[in-house]
């Protein structure tokens, strides 16, 4: 078993374009469930046993996961990596199981991050400078980074995946492949090209077109803990909330621009959301904020 299990993750890798973080926990998934399955039998398994397994068995599974503390959110990402597996075990290995269609998912309620203040993103700026004073190329790296995620909606992986050729002669929009190797094109403000023009001028290496715009102290590629790193220091730093992190500043670009006016429609493309259902988590935020400012400043508010 363990030979197809690591067919099934180099699938996901390089046919499916999964990312590294999702593959491995797929496989993580997929081996605690073939080692529940084998203390369940009393025995190693093959694949006739994978494919004999039934609702009893998956609920069993699902059960002993739970008793071990796994959330929701945890076991219904492990029972999708079971459908993907037997999806692949049916496409190459002939191996068919109904019982996996028939089981549904742990509900799991869809949360948002909250949005980053305004002021307190622009004070990042001014902090940046006093954390980062003794190296100026530094300083002009982390601003460079959390203006263009505030500035342009990226995630980390998609901010650190850029190469110098993508930002050379100050383009009017980038061209993006985010989650599932989807490609987007994002508007790209003066203000993020003025900063990353300031740190190109200033970092002392990494200068080729294909390498990595964003480069650690010793010249490596920056790695996304890396960028959490600097977004945790700002935020002890200006002592903010512990929701303040890289994803925010993507969440605070989006709820900007739809209290700005932005349709879903467009947000769902700028964001590079697989579903429109994904991007509405948003219009929860925009009610929140309307509901404030109704309860702070209409005359007859207290009357509700």
């Amino acid at each position: 078993m363990n030979e197809i299990v690591a067919a099934f993750i180099e699938y996901l890798a390089q046919t499916k374009n999964y990312s590294v973080h999702t593959a491995t926990a797929y496989e993580t998934d997929v081996r605690d469930f073939i080692k529940f399955y084998s203390n369940y039998t009393g025995g190693p398994i093959e694949l006739t046993d994978i494919a004999r397994a039934d609702t009893v068995v998956f609920r069993a599974w699902l059960a002993d996961c739970q008793r071990r503390g796994h959330s929701n959110k945890s076991m219904a990402r492990g029972l999708s990596a079971l459908r993907g597996f037997y999806r692949y075990l049916a496409r190459y290995h002939n191996i068919k199981n109904s019982a996996i269609g028939l089981m549904s998912s742990p509900r799991v309620p869809r949360k948002l991050s909250k949005a980053i203040d305004i002021d307190d993103v622009h004070d990042m700026h001014d902090a940046i400078r006093q954390i980062d004073d003794r190296a100026p190329w530094i300083a002009a790296r982390d601003w460079a980074l959390v203006i263009l995620m505030f500035g342009c909606g990226l995630r980390i992986s998609e901010a650190l995946s850029l190469k110098n050729a993508d930002v050379r002669g100050r383009p009017d929009a980038l061209r993006i492949v985010g989650k599932g190797n989807k490609e987007r094109i994002v508007p790209i403000l003066p203000v993020v090209l003025d900063a990353i023009d300031q740190y190109i001028r200033l970092r002392p290496f990494g200068t080729a077109p294909d390498d990595a715009l964003f480069r650690s102290v010793r010249g490596l590629p920056m790695s996304p803990r890396m960028a959490e790193k600097v977004v945790e220091k700002l935020r002890h730093y200006l002592q903010l909330p512990d929701y303040v992190t890289p994803h925010a500043l993507r969440h605070t670009f989006a709820t900007a621009m739809l209290s700005g006016g932005a349709d879903l429609r467009s947000l769902q493309e700028l964001l590079g959301h697989a579903s429109l259902s994904t991007t509405q988590l948003y219009t929860r935020v925009n009610l929140d904020q309307i509901q404030d400012i109704y309860m702070h400043s209409h005359p007859r508010a207290d009357d509700e």
